[in-house]
């Protein structure tokens, strides 16, 4: 009776230090995998261009350290918010170059329009390509109203040569990207050209509204530059971007 209770407080103790050898093994096997993997982010679905980004749509995934790169995104707030400047697959390691704040590619509901100069009767001198612009529709027999309750975003505008208005040493959409009001406010004193071309991303409604107004001439379109602008910088200053 002593030798089978002996034989099984045997196993037992063999069993348990077998089991104590695994576990540490196991985690150092963790351990080390932890070590040789970063987190990434990725998207949980495809993701069409000019989609933008919410934390619902992404996820996280691990891979080795040695595939790694400097522009994968590893936090969800350097994405959360963006527009995609590209399609993302479902899975694939999102790249910091892949999505922007201030993309001027329309988002999936928008074209972009260019307003013919028929339509316009003036555009505020200050407006450059990135910009939130306000419309009101203007005419001798009619009041001036505005047209759509938010601003709409402006593609680009052009000279007659098809050359960007902007300031070439220091860029608007650069110094909007980088949330600098200053050098913002000075590229727009600096730069010469005159404005032929305006390119606005519009819904298809909201082009509708448009060009059925203007067709007649008998109203004509005021562009005017919007404080929106400068508020997404302040709500990125804000949040520490």
């Amino acid at each position: 009776m002593k030798r089978r209770r002996s034989a099984i407080i045997s196993l037992t103790a063999a069993v348990l230090s077998a089991s104590l050898v695994y576990g540490m093994y196991e985690l150092q096997r963790i351990q080390i995998e932890r070590e040789d993997t970063v987190a990434i982010v990725v998207p949980k679905r495809f993701i069409g261009a000019g989609e933008r980004l919410s934390e619902s749509d992404l996820e996280f995934k691990m891979l080795p350290q040695a595939a790694y790169l400097s522009e994968m995104v590893t936090k969800l707030e350097q994405a959360t918010g963006k527009e995609t400047i590209i399609p993302l697959g479902k899975g694939e390691p999102l790249l910091l170059w892949k999505v922007d704040d201030y993309y001027l590619q329309p988002s999936k509901a928008e074209s972009t329009f260019q307003i013919p100069k028929a339509y316009i009767l003036s555009i505020s001198n200050g407006i450059r390509a990135g910009d939130k612009v306000l419309l009101y529709a203007s005419g001798e027999e009619s009041p001036s109203r505005r047209l759509f309750t938010q601003a709409v975003t402006v593609a680009s505008v052009k000279t007659s040569g098809n050359v960007e208005v902007d300031n070439i040493e220091n860029p608007n959409l650069f110094s909007l990207a980088e949330g600098d009001k200053q050098q913002m406010y000075a590229s727009r004193r600096e730069a010469n050209g005159m404005i032929d071309y305006l390119n606005l991303n519009l819904t298809e409604e909201q082009w509708f509204e448009l060009d059925e107004l203007c067709r007649s001439g008998v109203l004509k379109l005021v562009v005017a530059y919007s404080p929106e602008s400068l508020e997404l910088i302040a709500d990125e200053e804000g949040n520490g971007t």
